[in-house]
């Protein structure tokens, strides 16, 4: 089954939702005692995780672990989302991943990163939200978003590991993210599984959802035409 067709069971406290809606509607409610977990910015700082998207609307992408190659290729994809684009749409765009909030500011250098970004050192939420652990075998293909192989992104990515200041593999290597889009106030809208590393919601997809309009992620120029 696609990890992003709508779902109306309820997992963990949680109630996954069709894409979002038209009109005033809300989508189904996050349950109270996910919206109270914390998570940690870049200072350390605790914040309740339904105060993210109190107010507005959000994109919350969960990271599978900062060394991931696929993940740092994907978010240095989203560091490319201008952030004018976002406040014409009136949503927020966060990244939450699992390592120690000290892993924030080198992971935000290394890919240029400069939306918002939490860490959940946990998982609370990730198991609240029924992300997966293990890698699920499809045939979902190859994502838009990543250009490394998997030998070649391993290795970089284990060297970051032992040359890093903090030797550690920020978070737990088995553990798969996901996409979702809440708010305003405790309403999921649209929820997708990672099942792998490859698994990504392709990020266009995404926006589209929320009305922020298609970005060029291949970085080739601008043809003018005169």
């Amino acid at each position: 089954m696609d990890a992003s067709a709508p779902i109306t069971r309820q997992v963990s406290g949680l109630i996954a939702a069709a894409p979002v809606p038209s009109g005033r509607e809300r989508g189904q409610p996050l349950a109270a005692a996910v919206a109270e977990l914390l998570v940690l910015d870049a200072s350390g700082r605790r914040v309740p995780f339904g105060a993210l998207f109190r107010e507005r609307r959000a994109i919350v992408i969960f990271v599978r672990h900062f060394l991931c190659y696929t993940c740092k290729e994907y978010v240095e994809d989203l560091a490319k989302i201008p952030k004018s684009l976002l406040q014409e749409a009136n949503v927020t765009l966060i990244v939450i991943g699992q390592s120690s909030y000290h892993h924030i500011e080198p992971f935000c250098k290394l890919t240029g990163y400069c939306h918002e970004i939490y860490v959940d050192p946990e998982r609370e939420i990730y198991k609240r939200l029924g992300m997966k652990r293990g890698e699920e075998i499809t045939s979902s293909g190859q994502s838009p978003h990543i250009k490394s192989n998997i030998l070649s992104g391993s290795i970089r990515s284990l060297w970051r590991a032992v040359t890093g200041p903090l030797f550690d593999f920020q978070g737990d290597p088995i553990q798969q993210g996901g996409t979702l889009i809440l708010g305003p106030g405790p309403y999921i809208h649209f929820i997708h599984r990672d099942r792998n590393r490859l698994d990504h919601k392709p990020i266009n997809s995404v926006l589209q959802l929320v009305g922020v309009q298609h970005v060029d992620f291949t970085n080739r120029p601008s043809v003018i035409h005169v």
